[in-house]
């Protein structure tokens, strides 16, 4: 059934092709798709796995924080830790290494992200340079572009690639967000900003000395669902952050440049480009009220979990004198901030949502229980369910790749992370 709201004329962004664009010259489309799961194979065939104590000294990985594949195949691994990207080939095999840390041409003061763009060249967002630095295809340092904005203040979040473009998409709100720094107060004190109204999703150009950025898509802003900072009258700062549960913001690009993004507690995937929304898709679970009951249910479920951690993964945040506050003293503070959780009044029905190579979308339901997770869904842009994968018979890829290339970040027995590249069916691709 597709109900056709308003009729809305617009300007569209140069990214929007195809369907998309002739649709959000005409209309919006709300697509609701069927209601009953339809189960899908998730026996995939093994390409290679990397990551090993006992393998090479490149893949003794520290912190996997994100993978890539560009047009040829070729996997990108982000290790946090080690400040640098490995790039492998279709086999599993190190091909190089890009960046480290550093203060020279190509090197990291504070790399928190990356994109590999089709082509094989690779941008990375570098938050104590305000800058990203951007290498060619052979992994060599090419040149730098400023991030601009307000220099007082640095927020960088997940990017993606635009296929066929020097630029970037991007967004600092929601759940893509990575890192936050305060970058100056002066005397004036703590930097005033307005309240934002929404929640960005935008295209980023690096085809200049400084970024040029416009916007794709508008996400809906909860109230109180924006992590503030505040100055204290002793000049400190305090950290308010959002709700539990409150709706976040899952988003990923399509082939075409435009934008799939969920921002409500409703099951609706929102198709966007040039800052207009042309397409919704639904399914028909309700939202649940978060009660009382549920409240105290999963505060409960932390208790018992943080009872249960041993000392020695038990970190301290707070020091006294010099020196970490002792076990109990920290179990104690972790109980409270438990006891002192708030709560969103509805529980999200989307808890993920990633795009593919081929302009699949999969999304990741609720589980039964408030926090848990459940089946994931694979639709198509255009508005059909393909159908879905059973609770715990697959995780969102960390990235999908061409020839139904996907890459799966895990950890051994022995909690060793490594990343395991699968093929899928094309279906789901």
């Amino acid at each position: 059934m597709i109900r056709i709201g308003q009729v809305t004329t617009c300007i569209l962004s140069p990214i929007a092709t195809g369907w998309l664009a002739a649709a959000s010259l005409t209309a919006q489309e709300t697509i609701e798709l069927p209601g009953e799961d339809r189960w899908l194979d998730a026996d995939f065939t093994e390409v290679f796995r990397i990551g090993s104590l006992m393998g090479e000294e490149w893949e003794q990985f520290g912190e996997v924080r994100k993978v890539m594949f560009d047009g040829a195949g070729r996997l990108y691994v982000f290790d946090r830790q080690a400040e640098r990207i490995f790039v492998v080939d279709t086999g599993g095999s190190l091909i190089r290494e890009i960046g480290r840390e550093g203060e020279g041409p190509g090197e990291f003061r504070r790399a928190v992200d990356f994109a590999a763009l089709d082509d094989g060249r690779v941008a990375v967002a570098d938050i104590e340079r305000r800058a990203y630095h951007l290498f060619d295809a052979d992994g060599d340092f090419e040149r730098m572009v400023r991030m601009g904005g307000d220099p007082s203040y640095t927020a960088v979040g997940t990017h993606m690639p635009l296929r066929g473009a020097d630029a970037v998409v991007t967004s600092t709100s929601g759940g893509s967000m990575i890192i936050t720094s305060v970058r100056a107060i002066d005397e004036a004190g703590f930097p005033e900003r307005p309240e934002p109204m929404s929640r960005p999703i935008e295209r980023v150009d690096l085809s200049g000395e400084e970024v040029a950025r416009d916007t794709v898509a508008e996400a809906w802003l909860p109230p109180e669902g924006q992590m503030r900072m505040r100055e204290t009258p002793d000049g400190g700062v305090t950290v308010t952050r959002p709700p539990q549960l409150v709706p976040g913001l899952h988003w990923g690009v399509l082939p075409d440049g435009a934008v799939a993004f969920s921002d409500s507690s409703t099951y609706a995937v929102k198709i966007a480009a040039g800052g207009t929304v042309a397409r919704v898709l639904t399914r028909p679970f309700p939202v649940e009220p978060m009660t009382e009951r549920l409240i105290r249910a999963d505060k409960d479920r932390r208790l018992k979990e943080l009872a249960a951690r041993p000392d020695d993964e038990l970190r301290p945040r707070r020091f006294i004198n010099g020196q970490p506050a002792d076990l109990t003293a920290e179990r104690n503070r972790q109980r409270e901030r438990i006891e002192n959780l708030e709560y969103w009044s509805e529980i999200p029905v989307i808890r993920a949502l990633h795009t593919t190579w081929n302009g699949r979308i999969w999304v990741r339901r609720r589980g039964d229980e408030p926090v848990s997770v459940g089946p994931i869904d694979v639709l198509d842009a255009a508005g059909r369910y393909v159908g879905s994968y059973r609770t715990g018979e697959v995780d969102i890829p960390g990235a999908f790749g061409p020839d139904g290339l996907a890459a799966f970040i895990e950890r051994d027995e022995l909690g060793v992370e490594m990343v395991v590249v699968r093929r899928v069916p094309i279906e789901v691709n």
